[in-house]
């Protein structure tokens, strides 16, 4: 699949990490980034687990401690977000509808319109996370999922045109994708 009828730069990373734990958030402070708006499906919980593990609720913890400002950001229903949310204890958006941008555009009229360069997404789909950030300006960090046999049909669609997407990236600029370590996603 050839990326011509999309931006190419609208499906580039920023950054590519096995898992959140393995971003480098220090960096992230460096660059001006204070605010976080992270997936739940894949990123924080596998589709299978409603609450946080014992390792997602210590990140978030430290994150916060560290002066991030967190919104989980998912296309799932408000029963399952909500629930995880609440064990946490952070702000979220339900039904999202990424990659468009309504549901980012929620998240960012909760927090009062800050500026889009403060902001970073994380999360596990190339299709909804990366592209939806990219194409409203934000940072995107991409991550592996953690539990892909639990991936609903849908999110399974999208993996395959994600590996499309990745084949086209890899095959555009090569040193790039060479640099990101994308061939590990593939």
């Amino acid at each position: 699949m050839a990326l011509m009828f999309f931006k190419r730069a609208y499906f580039r990373p920023d950054d590519y990490r096995k898992s959140v734990s393995d971003i480098d958030y220090d960096r992230l402070k460096s660059q001006g980034v204070d605010i976080l708006f992270i997936d739940l499906d894949n990123t924080l919980a596998p589709y299978d687990e409603s609450l946080p593990s014992i390792w997602a609720m210590a990140l978030l913890k430290r994150l916060l401690t560290a002066g991030f400002t967190i919104v989980l950001i998912s296309n799932n229903h408000e029963a399952r977000v909500k629930r995880f949310a609440a064990a946490v204890g952070l702000p979220y958006i339900y039904s999202a509808k990424k990659p468009f941008g309504f549901g980012y555009r929620r998240a960012e009229k909760r927090l009062g319109r800050p500026d889009r360069s403060r902001i970073c997404v994380i999360g596990d789909q190339l299709m909804t996370d990366v592209y939806g950030a990219k194409r409203l300006g934000y940072r995107a960090i991409l991550v592996d999922a953690l539990k892909r046999k639990t991936e609903k049909w849908f999110t399974r669609i999208n993996r395959v045109l994600e590996q499309k997407a990745l084949a086209d990236m890899q095959k555009a600029d090569p040193a790039w994708f060479a640099e990101m370590k994308l061939a590990e996603k593939r």
